[in-house]
C-alpha cells in the first residue's frame, strides 16, 4: 500500500473512532441493556451501537475492503480482500460496564495479513494511539518506544497469575501485576513503555489484538506466538494461540520462561 493510501486510511480511522468514541460516552455509567453471549461474555447495547456506527463509516469510504467485528456476524466473503479491516467496537466491556476507564475502541486495516494502519481510542482516558506500517506509533501526537531491558530482572509484566508465577524466581520476588481489562489497551502500554512485557494467554482474537499488534511493531518490540512467528490476520480461524509483546532482547528470554511453563502445566 502507497504511504498516501495509509495516510488517507489513518485519517479514516481517526475520524471513525472519535465519532465512535463519543456515541460509547453516551451510554457510559448509563446502566445500557446488557446480554450475555454463549461462553459467558457481556455485550451491551453500546457494543452493537458503536458497531453499526463504525460499519457504516468505515464501510461506505471503503467498499471494497472487507469486514471482521466482534459484534458482526462472520463472513467468508473477507477471505476474498486483499485489505479490511478489523474492529473491536469496546474492547473491555465488562470495564464499560463497571464504570472504570481502561476500556477502548480498536480500529485497524489490515492488508495480505497484517496490519497497516491503526487506531485505538480510549474515550474514558481522554487519550488516542495510532500507527501506520514504516511510519511509526504514537499516542496523543508523541511518538512511542518500546522499552529494551538487558534482562528479565524487575521486569514490568502483565500476564495470567499461573504465568507470573512462573517469573517469581528470576526476579526474587513476584513482579507486580496490574490487571487492564482492554486486551489492546495491555498491549499499548508496551508501546508506551510503561510495561516491558505482556503475555497474552490462549483463544484471544483478531479484533483484540491487530490495533495493538501495529503499535507494538512500530514502537520497536514484538508481538508473536512462542515460535516467534508474528500473526497472520484475515483467516478462517479468527483465534490466537499464546502470544508474546516484547522488545527484541527480550522476547526469547520471555518464551524460554513460558515455554517452560507450559511444558510444566502439560506434564
Amino acid at each position: 500500500m502507497a504511504q498516501t493510501d495509509l495516510d488517507d486510511d489513518l485519517r479514516l480511522l481517526k475520524t471513525a473512532g472519535a465519532e465512535a468514541a463519543d456515541l460509547a460516552l453516551t451510554y457510559f455509567k448509563r446502566d445500557p441493556k446488557v446480554w450475555t453471549k454463549d461462553g459467558g461474555s457481556p455485550v451491551s447495547e453500546a457494543d452493537f451501537a458503536v458497531d453499526a456506527r463504525l460499519a457504516e463509516t468505515l464501510r461506505a469510504a471503503r467498499p471494497g475492503y472487507g469486514w471482521l467485528s466482534e459484534e458482526t456476524a462472520d463472513n467468508a466473503d473477507r477471505l476474498k480482500c486483499s485489505r479490511l479491516f478489523v474492529v473491536d467496537p469496546i474492547d473491555g466491556t465488562r470495564a464499560f460496564l463497571d464504570g472504570s476507564t481502561d476500556w477502548t475502541v480498536s480500529l485497524a486495516v489490515v492488508e495480505q495479513g497484517r496490519p497497516v494502519a491503526s487506531v485505538l481510542v480510549g474515550p474514558a482516558l481522554s487519550t488516542t494511539f495510532w500507527a501506520t506500517a514504516r511510519g511509526g506509533a504514537f499516542r496523543d501526537g508523541r511518538r512511542l518506544a518500546a522499552t529494551d531491558p538487558l534482562s528479565l530482572v524487575n521486569i514490568r509484566l502483565a500476564a495470567s497469575r499461573r504465568v507470573m508465577r512462573a517469573f517469581e524466581p528470576r526476579h526474587g520476588a513476584p513482579p507486580k501485576r496490574r490487571y487492564i481489562a482492554s486486551l489492546a489497551y495491555r498491549l499499548a502500554q508496551v508501546a508506551t513503555g510503561d510495561l516491558d512485557t505482556v503475555i497474552v494467554s490462549p483463544g484471544a482474537q483478531d479484533w483484540d489484538l491487530a490495533a495493538a499488534d501495529l503499535l507494538v511493531q512500530e514502537a520497536g518490540a514484538r508481538l508473536a506466538d512462542l515460535t516467534g512467528d508474528p500473526l497472520r490476520y484475515n483467516r478462517p480461524e479468527t483465534s490466537c494461540p499464546m502470544l508474546v509483546a516484547a522488545s527484541p532482547r527480550l522476547f526469547g528470554q520471555v518464551v524460554e520462561v513460558v515455554g517452560g511453563e507450559r511444558e510444566r502445566a502439560e506434564a
